[in-house]
């Protein structure tokens, strides 16, 4: 009888069950020597058995069918097959005669009714055990997402810690993941312009494998970066620390829905195309070139419009100006402007404690909420995908209030980081006029406000409070926005200039 020697690891890493295989080999050509077997081929593979498609088990089977043998080596049935399909097929080939014999250091089998039987019995305990194995480390998966530890791969910006078993932040990939989604937040980058940035400042996966769009898009997607983690359609709390606040989170999903509209290529270079939205019919404004010169005009898609004439783009950059001005700090004043609100970062501190306590009493609220919905939940009161939806609710509202907690206990209160972000946008405002782009205003304009429409040949918007506070002071002081006037300590607080405390 004619003999192949079959051996066999479960794993394709080379660096895991590395003495498997040799060790077989070893063993089984000593075993054939002894019994004196013929071994006409020798097979090894480092594949699973638990799923059907080995190749060079199928390229053995082959062989016997072909007459080349009509016997198997290998150290045990399991070695073979841990799956129902590729037992049945052994089992299949002894019936048919094809395979005659069967040897195994550690199992005795005779092509007998009874060694049949006891061969399905081994079969079938490969692949109870493999099947076991499946659910206690699915069991384990599970309860490791309960203790808030991720137990897949770190995204980029983290490591896996193999002493602990956790996840912790990465120090040099980090702050460069941070800001990736903070440079996205701004709507000026695009995700191919990041994928360029990230290969520029040599950001990498944790294999080190570039990072492609597919990559970048994903992470800007991942809550993980919130200290939240999405395992299986649930959200649970993880135990690592976050990378981004969730106002950053929401603001580039934000920035990305957007993006994510269908939008029409232009061969011209129009500074205000995709900002206006014409008045009488709700169409969207489109330009054109007319004699050198850019003319914006309305689309008129849903047909007649009373909004009939052109408006060229000088005039339109006039007008957007114009607004600009008003809203405008220079350098030297927006200094002395974040000077004061410094002064007042001590006292504010001390005034900020009662906002923590209510803060943390609604904390407790949500956490009760949590809570009441898992027992609501355990006593089969509610689906599993209810319990998803209002859990990742929840857990997302909480995520905030803890936000906010930190924002007062660490800067003392919670207007003051916006506060200074006002008065920087209101010196962008002031770089704006003598920039060289102009479409940068276009950008700038759907950050302070909504409803850009054209009337009349007349530019138009609904401005955010704070920046409508301030165009009525700087007209009331004949357009002219300086420090001391426009700050004055608490009371520019109290009349909502900065945004913070309303």
């Amino acid at each position: 009888m004619k003999y192949i020697l079959y051996a066999r690891k479960s794993t394709e890493e080379d660096d895991r069950q590395v003495l498997s295989i040799e060790a077989q080999l070893v063993e089984l050509q000593e075993y054939a020597a002894k019994e004196k077997l013929e071994i006409v081929a020798s097979f090894q593979e480092a594949k699973t058995a638990k799923e059907p498609g080995r190749m060079k088990f199928a390229e053995m089977l082959s062989l016997i069918e072909r007459g080349k043998a009509d016997g198997i080596i290998s150290w045990h049935p399991d070695r073979l097959a841990r799956n129902s399909v590729d037992g049945g097929k052994i089992i299949h080939f002894v019936d048919r005669g094809l395979i005659r014999s069967l040897k195994f250091p550690t199992f005795w089998f005779e092509p007998t009714p009874q060694g049949l039987f006891m061969l399905s019995i081994a079969f079938g305990q490969s692949k109870y055990f493999v099947d076991n194995l499946r659910e206690n480390v699915k069991r384990g998966l599970r309860q490791k997402i309960r203790n808030g530890v991720w137990p897949g791969w770190a995204p980029v910006g983290y490591t896996n810690n193999p002493r602990t078993r956790g996840i912790d932040v990465d120090s040099e990939k980090s702050s460069k993941v941070r800001k990736m989604f903070e440079m996205y937040a701004t709507g000026a980058y695009t995700l191919h312009s990041l994928a360029n940035w990230c290969e520029e400042n040599n950001l990498r996966g944790n294999l080190g494998k570039k990072l492609v769009i597919s990559n970048i898009q994903k992470n800007l997607q991942n809550i993980f970066y919130l200290g939240l983690m999405k395992w299986k359609g649930e959200i649970f709390e993880g135990q690592h620390e976050p990378l981004i606040s969730k106002k950053l989170f929401d603001t580039c999903q934000e920035v990305m829905s957007k993006r994510g509209k269908v939008q029409e290529s232009h061969k011209n270079n129009f500074a205000f195309l995709g900002l206006l939205k014409c008045a009488s019919c709700g169409c969207s404004i489109t330009a054109e070139k007319q004699k050198g010169h850019n003319y914006y005009r309305c689309t008129k898609k849903k047909g007649l419009c009373q909004e009939k004439h052109y408006l060229r783009e000088e005039a339109l950059t006039e007008q957007i100006t114009s607004y600009l001005q008003k809203v405008s700090l220079s350098s030297r004043d927006t200094e002395k402007v974040l000077a004061a609100l410094d002064s007042e970062q001590d006292k504010a501190r001390e005034d900020a404690q009662s906002e923590v306590s209510v803060l943390k009493e609604q904390l407790a609220q949500v956490e009760a909420k949590l809570q009441k919905l898992l027992d609501i939940y355990l006593a089969d009161a509610l689906s599993t995908e209810e319990y998803a939806t209002k859990k990742q609710s929840l857990l997302s509202r909480k995520v905030a209030l803890n936000e906010k907690i930190t924002d007062f206990e660490t800067k003392g209160l919670s207007w003051l980081e916006p506060a200074r972000e006002f008065v920087k946008s209101l010196n962008q405002a002031a770089n704006l006029l003598s920039s060289p782009n102009p479409s940068e205003m276009t950008t700038f304009l759907k950050n302070i406000g909504s409803n850009h429409i054209l009337r009349n040949r007349q530019f138009v918007f609904a401005p955010k409070i704070q920046y409508e506070l301030v165009t009525e002071r700087s007209e009331a002081n004949q357009n002219s926005l300086t420090f001391p006037f426009w700050c004055r300590g608490r009371e520019s607080n109290s009349h909502g200039i900065a945004p913070a405390r309303s």
